[in-house]
């Protein structure tokens, strides 16, 4: 009897590594933070006292001894809000300091702490109490959860794998950031010239003191002064007009050919923007990337704890999830992360390859070339077979037709708690695995509806036959497949695709033009005959065989003649002999199921189909009558085009 998991050989395993049983597991669960700890929570509290501080604080004026110029200091404190935001979900300890700085930052501002006890600085202190207290209760669960990690591997520790030492945890966070971080600086650069600029020209400029007598609207984004001077009237451009009110006092600098209000000297605006827009991602990037690296050094410092485990890899998104040692059906996850292979580092030999003479070979020369020469031969034609099995095991991902990943036992390094950095060892095809957290762990804690999170399986994802079998019972009757509500969404937005494309044909009555012709000739019968199918695609099975509906026509497909059935993204295609194939398509896509639990009638028919192929017992006892058998909706899709497009004529 086979086993249910790819197990590890037992010499890989230490004599005193302990397997993390379902007790353990749970005592670990169960130690997970509160629902009201929920980052959400914190987030949304304090992104509203945020939002409600900014929006209560009143802007300082623009004056000649305060000009509205760069604000480091506040654009560095404009920065942190989001970073702290983001650092609530992903860095708690951070988040924690960020809070600190957010209240200290607007204590100053408001000319003290006296300042925060307003309405809004008020909220902010509510949320920020909420938010710390969230986060110490997330950071102390976290404690709990690496003792009792420790507790059930025992106190025996082993060095980590040699691979895992060539491992660089935070490279690809780095990469992110480089980048950004160098947009942002070409930002800060381009102010700083810009400032410089306008400085030197601000020190050879004539400053002319005038009274503000009107302000007027010069287009939509920019408003002109009227400001008096003795007997002269100067125009100057301002962004704040509520900032002069008639009779105020400003001071302009001109060089005869420019005007400017010294209150306002330059627009760094954009600058500033391009920093925020690219310095916030690349300092998050980086700021994962240093934590992530200085954890995973940590972890290869010295011994660490090690528990046998099973993992499997996410069919949906790739994440390694991890069960307990005593669940070889995989029902309860315990935690999950991202990971990548790593592999220890080997001079390659460049050096010649030997082979051994082959009696018989073909040597005319002595020299061994003939036996080289096939030896070559014989390694080029595996190579080429390895690539062709690579390449389809690709398009099978792409499809979603490859099998789900196996069950394997493993042995995992390091104490698992959230946010920690985590090493484990499989086998593959007998030989070791090594691979290494490249996202923090985050354990299967129940979520805000109760639930926890659970691998995603691809709702059109393989499943065995004898599985496919086992829920089905013989019929009497026919069995029938038909479109369901995913299938008939695609039905219907092409259909409003197709009445579109009429009107865009029509809209100059029958004068067309070439590309209008080409739509027509090309785009209509396409869009005609998706809807037909869309709508109305069926598959019938009886004690014959299959009647397959689709736009056009309805065909017999004889259970002899069936070479096999597949589901790949939108398409359901039946195989016969001389390769010939019969596609139904578009039938749908995988969405609907996993939202509502039930696999969409595509994916059914596939399985259920591929089940009465190969299991002829539980085919229907009897035939499909004429009613049962399916009516191509192509010459009704066709008259409603056609009706639709008589109306459109005698709109226009």
């Amino acid at each position: 009897m086979s086993r249910p998991f790819v197990p590890l050989p037992p010499e890989w395993i230490p004599s005193d590594a302990r397997p993390w049983r379902s007790a353990d597991t749970g005592r670990w669960l169960a130690a997970a933070p509160a629902r009201w700890a929920h980052p959400l929570w914190s987030f949304l509290g304090l992104l509203a006292a945020a939002v409600w501080c900014t929006a209560a604080a009143p802007l300082p004026p623009c004056t000649a001894a305060e000009p509205c110029g760069a604000d480091w200091w506040g654009m560095a404190f404009t920065a942190v809000v989001p970073l702290t935001l983001y650092w609530v979900w992903r860095q708690p300890r951070l988040a924690l300091t960020g809070l600190g700085v957010i209240l200290v930052g607007t204590a100053v501002e408001e000319g003290g702490f006296a300042g925060l006890l307003d309405p809004s600085g008020l909220a902010l202190l509510a949320a920020a109490g909420w938010t710390a207290a969230a986060l110490l209760h997330r950071l102390a669960a976290a404690g709990r959860q690496r003792q009792y990690a420790e507790r059930a591997a025992g106190p025996a520790g082993h060095p980590l794998p040699a691979a895992a030492h060539t491992f660089r945890r935070g490279r690809f966070s780095f990469m992110l950031a480089a980048p950004l971080l160098a947009v942002a600086g070409v930002g800060l650069w381009q102010a700083l010239e810009e400032i410089d600029a306008y400085e030197k020209w601000a020190a050879g400029a004539e400053r002319i003191t005038a009274t503000v007598t009107g302000a007027g609207g010069d287009d939509e984004d920019a408003y002109v002064l009227t400001a008096a001077a003795g007997n002269r009237t100067y125009r100057v451009a301002t962004d704040y007009p509520e900032d002069y009110p008639p009779g105020t006092a400003v001071e302009l600098l001109t060089d005869g050919d420019r005007l400017r209000l010294a209150s306002e000297p330059y627009d760094i605006f954009g600058w500033e923007l391009l920093m925020l827009a690219a310095g916030l991602p690349g300092v998050a990037f980086a700021v994962n990337g240093a934590v992530g690296r200085g954890r995973s050094v940590r972890l290869r410092r010295g011994r660490a704890p090690v528990l046998q485990v099973l993992v499997r890899e996410g069919h949906e998104d790739g994440r390694t999830w991890v069960y307990a040692a005593d669940d070889p059906a995989a029902s309860t996850p315990i935690l999950h992360f991202h990971s990548l292979h790593s592999f220890v580092d080997e001079e390659e030999d460049e050096g010649e390859y030997e082979y051994e003479d082959v009696e018989g070979g073909d040597d005319r020369d002595g020299d061994g070339d003939g036996d080289s020469a096939k030896l070559t031969a014989e390694h080029l034609a595996e190579a080429k077979r390895e690539l062709g099995r690579e390449l389809r095991e690709i398009a099978d991902v792409f499809r979603g037709t490859d099998p789900a990943p196996p069950l394997r036992e493993a042995l995992l390094f390091g104490a698992p708690y959230p946010g920690a950095e985590v090493v484990f060892l499989t086998s593959e095809g007998g030989e070791p695995a090594v691979e290494c957290s490249v996202t923090p762990v985050k354990p299967v804690a129940p979520g805000l509806r109760g639930a926890g999170s659970r691998p995603r399986e691809r709702a059109n994802g393989s499943r065995p036959v004898e599985e496919i079998a086992a829920a089905m019972e013989p019929a009497n009757g026919p069995r029938t497949w038909s479109a369901d509500l995913g299938s008939r969404g695609v039905g219907l937005f092409l259909l409003l695709l197709e009445g579109g494309l009429t009107w865009t044909v029509l809209d100059d009555g029958l004068s067309w033009t070439s590309w209008q012709v080409l739509m027509l000739v090309l785009g209509l019968p396409w869009l005609i005959g998706s809807v037909s199918t869309a709508f109305g695609w069926r598959v019938t099975a009886d004690h014959g065989g299959l009647w397959v509906t689709g736009a056009w026509r309805v065909r017999r497909v004889p259970w002899e003649r069936l070479g096999g059935v597949e589901y790949t993204a939108d398409r359901l295609r039946f195989r016969l002999p001389g390769n010939e194939k019969l596609d139904l398509s578009p039938v749908g896509p995988g969405l609907p199921g996993r939202r509502t639990g039930r696999r969409p009638s595509a994916v059914r028919a596939a399985e259920e189909i591929r089940a009465l192929l190969n299991r002829p017992e539980l085919r229907p006892a009897g035939n499909a009558a004429p009613a049962e058998q399916g009516m191509p909706l192509g010459p009704v899709v066709v008259a409603l085009s056609v009706l639709w497009a008589a109306a459109v004529l005698l709109l226009l």
